[in-house]
């Protein structure tokens, strides 16, 4: 798991990085929860998602935001986290140029901030959003989503109401071509506390299915 330094907007951005185990593996780009919350690229939950995608062979990259950890700037209310986002795929993209797919996946404001990329990043085929906060921040940018995906809540989240979640869900359902799967983790809260592997069980059998359709 080499630690990485690379080149963001507002100076070096850290990140650890797993090189996929077959030629022209895909990429993978995991983001994580509020900076000015405690959330870092080692939260647990950010850390099992990019576990889950370096087990399945994929080049993945985890990253602190600017301010966060050893990467330079200071906090920027999304829009420059959103920068630091598609500085950090910049970088996966180099070291993979013949990627055959890129996923997103993000934990709460990382999950914003990651669907944010996917409308003004055409190549990314797949998201892992968990616990979105659609009650905090606006996603009606998401008009239409470009990608299908999965989103991942906690039925006892009391930071993220669940109503808040599905009334997103159920938006943008409403697409055509799109498949938005929503599942429910009974008894977990914003955090999955206790219920981390849980959820990503239901990570692991979205990517099952979800990757078998696009090498079908």
């Amino acid at each position: 798991m080499p630690e990485v330094i690379f080149n963001g907007p507002e100076g070096r951005l850290e990140g650890r990085y797993q090189h996929g185990t077959q030629p022209n593996a895909p990429i993978a780009l995991m983001l994580h929860p509020h900076p000015q919350h405690g959330g870092t690229m080692n939260n647990k939950i950010v850390y099992s998602l990019y576990h889950n995608f370096a087990q399945r062979g994929f080049s993945v990259l985890r990253f602190n935001f600017r301010g966060v950890g050893r990467s330079q700037g200071v906090y920027d209310r999304g829009e420059g986290e959103l920068s630091d986002a598609a500085s950090a795929l910049d970088w996966l993209q180099t070291y993979n140029p013949n990627a055959g797919q890129c996923w997103i996946a993000g934990f709460s404001f990382g999950a914003w901030i990651g669907m944010q990329l996917l409308m003004r990043r055409p190549e990314i085929s797949g998201f892992i959003s968990v616990a979105p906060p659609a009650n905090m921040y606006d996603f009606t940018f998401l008009a239409p989503c470009p990608a299908s995906g999965l989103v991942v809540q906690g039925a006892a989240d009391d930071i993220v109401p669940q109503e808040s979640v599905k009334k997103l869900v159920d938006k943008l359902s409403h697409q055509r071509g799109i498949t938005i799967d929503y599942r429910l983790v009974e008894g977990a809260n914003h955090f999955f506390t206790g219920q981390i592997e849980e959820m990503i069980g239901h990570v692991d059998d979205y990517l099952d299915k979800a990757l078998v359709k696009t090498e079908a």
